[in-house]
Formats: C-alpha cells, sequence, structure tokens
C-alpha cells in the first residue's frame, strides 16, 4: 500500500485559518461508510443522525501553551521548542528548532530567566529531551511564556487560545488539539445526551504524531510516535454497557477512535487502564469498538485519512474529499466536519 493512494489535490485557499466565531455552525458532510452516499448539512444536524442508545466517546485531553520561543545562553541564538511529553518530573522530550543549535549541554532561557532548559539527551528523529528549571509552578510559568502549538499550515495569530481547546478539555498534556471536538458546545452535548445518546470521555495526549507526515512510500514502513491513554472504569463501563445492548460507539476524532481501539480485547470489550499506544490504523485493520466516526478533513497522504479510509474505504474517502473540494468545504484543524456512519442518506 503506497502513500501515493491518499494523495488529493487540495486548493491552499481552503485551508481554514481562523476557527468559526459559533463552533456548531460548521458544515458536516454525512458519508455513508458502506454505500458512499453523501448529504451536506450543517454540524448542528448530527442530532438527526445519532439514535437513542448510541454511546459517544470524546478525548477530553487539554492543550498546553506548548510552543516556547527563548534564548541560547552565551550567543542570544532564537530557538523555538515544542514540548511533546512530560518523560519525568521536569524533563520533557522536545522538538527544537534550529536543532543544530542544541547540543547536549546547551542551556536555553524563556522569559528573561524565568524558565531555563538544559538539553540533556538526544533521541530518535533528532528530538531533544530538556530539563527544566524554574522558581514556582511550571504550569503557571507556561501559561505566561508558552503559546499554543498551533500547526505549520495555519499561520494567522490565534486570538482566543481557547478556540484551540474544546469545551470538555480536562486533562493538560497534549502538543495539539482533538479538532473534531472543536465543533461542539455545551448546548450542543447537552440536547445529545438528553436525546439517549451516552457520552463516554477517554484522554489522549496528542504528540509529535500529529506533526510528522509520511515519508516511506510503503505506508508499512512508517513508524507511529508513542502516545499516553488513559480510560477510567466507569467511562469503560459506559462503552461497554452500550456495546452489549447494541448500540453504536461513535467516536469523536481519531485519537478517541485510537483509544478504544488500542485498549480493547479481541472481543471489543474495553478495559480500563492507562498506557502507550503506537497503534497506526490503515485500510484491511478490522475495528474492535468503533462503528461510527466524526472527524475533520485532513491532509494528503497523512496516517489520518489512512485510518479514516480504513472505516469507509480509499475509493469513498478519497470521493467524499474531491466533493468538499468542489464544495469549498473548509481543511484541517479549524474546518469543516466529517461524519462517517451507516445512517441512509436522505
Amino acid at each position: 500500500m503506497n502513500r501515493k493512494d491518499f494523495y488529493f489535490a487540495l486548493p491552499e485557499e481552503l485551508i481554514a485559518q481562523d476557527p468559526l466565531a459559533d463552533r456548531s455552525s460548521s458544515r458536516l458532510l454525512v458519508l455513508n461508510k458502506n454505500t458512499g452516499k453523501i448529504a451536506h448539512k450543517h454540524f448542528q444536524d448530527i442530532t438527526g443522525y445519532l439514535r437513542a442508545g448510541d454511546c459517544l466517546v470524546i478525548n477530553n485531553t487539554k492543550v498546553i501553551p506548548a510552543r516556547l520561543l527563548g534564548e541560547r545562553v552565551g550567543t542570544g541564538a532564537v530557538i523555538e521548542v515544542l514540548l511533546l511529553k512530560r518523560m519525568e518530573n521536569d524533563v520533557w522530550e522536545t522538538l527544537v528548532k534550529p536543532g543544530k543549535k542544541a547540543k547536549i549541554g546547551t542551556k536555553i532561557s524563556f522569559g528573561g530567566g524565568k524558565l531555563v532548559g538544559e538539553v540533556v539527551d538526544i533521541v530518535e528523529e533528532g528530538n531533544r529531551r530538556i530539563r527544566f528549571t524554574y522558581q514556582g509552578i511550571f504550569e503557571e510559568i507556561l501559561d505566561e511564556l508558552g503559546q499554543m502549538p498551533l500547526p505549520p499550515y495555519i499561520t494567522h495569530k490565534l486570538q482566543d487560545k481557547n478556540r484551540y481547546q474544546t469545551v470538555y478539555a480536562k486533562h493538560e498534556g497534549s502538543a495539539a488539539a482533538p479538532t473534531a471536538g472543536l465543533h461542539f458546545t455545551k448546548e450542543l452535548l447537552s440536547q445529545i445526551e438528553a436525546m439517549g445518546v451516552t457520552v463516554a470521555s477517554v484522554t489522549l495526549h496528542v504528540g509529535l504524531g500529529t506533526f510528522r507526515p509520511v515519508k516511506e512510500e510503503n505506508i508499512l514502513e512508517h513508524h507511529m510516535h508513542s502516545e499516553f491513554y488513559n480510560i477510567e472504569p466507569e467511562e469503560a463501563e459506559k462503552i461497554n454497557r452500550v456495546k452489549r445492548a447494541g448500540g453504536r460507539i461513535i467516536c469523536v476524532g481519531t485519537t478517541s477512535c485510537r483509544t478504544v481501539e488500542s485498549a480493547a480485547l479481541a472481543d471489543g470489550t474495553v478495559p480500563a487502564g492507562s498506557g502507550w499506544t503506537e497503534i497506526f490504523i490503515y485500510p484491511g485493520y478490522q475495528f474492535k469498538v468503533l462503528d461510527c466516526l466524526i472527524t475533520n478533513f485532513h491532509l494528503p497522504e497523512s496516517t489520518l485519512i489512512m485510518l479514516v479510509s480504513a472505516l469507509a474505504g480509499r475509493e469513498n474517502v478519497l470521493n467524499a474529499y474531491s466533493e468538499a473540494v468542489k464544495e469549498r468545504y473548509r481543511f484541517f484543524s479549524f474546518g469543516d466536519a466529517c461524519f462517517v456512519c451507516d445512517n441512509e442518506m436522505e
């Protein structure tokens, strides 16, 4: 299976640069995963495709202001550090630009010395492990000095950093938002629960995999970076109860999908617990838990479009993306949504 099999042409002007004023007013392309039929709606219309007895699985991770701009101690050279994952106490795995200025022993000062990092190791892909020293509480300093780690294709400055968080974000630790969840408002979630839909929360801290393109021609040679996940006992029981009753498991975003599929037993039961996952889902994968998926429109040749293709078939997905381009949908993190489901189209 080749990377180019998942390519589609995307005009640059369709890459959404700013969030909409109203989260739930984005457009919604509904795709029947079995027939490939398509309907064009708005996100509020999602209620018309959900059923009492379904379970909506959301990822309640919270994005940290993980982008830090600092100066190399001694030379004043500007260095950008992106926090990827906390390894232990004050040691983080990071992405550093320019990497050549960050040899082991290099010290970087942020905010005039409020925060100082020292490179203590160089690991795979050239990532740096940095130990931070500071006075006070790390999270408060990070909130003061850090910026939201927007993807490189977003060039506009984010006016309100809460717009790169879901309304249900709870557990800090992500280097990127689970963007399918950005379309939900608290009011819409309340409306969905009132319909008899169970809402279950899982946590997956989004890491480097979000930023890494697939470089290998044969996608089977691509290596996913590990990401931490956690499923609380009561949330696992919600998912399993709906599954036992014959309801649908609808994951909000690829991160929720990867969490439940990573944790699941062979019979589709989701146990509580935490761990690290490197799961890579591509066509041929047999889903154990997920039935339907709410997701955004993803980059060409990305692991995310491969995951969606595993659920709905590559031809159906590429046809839907072609339709989305023709209809001028907004793409990527701040863009419109897609519901891959088994509903009959009107």
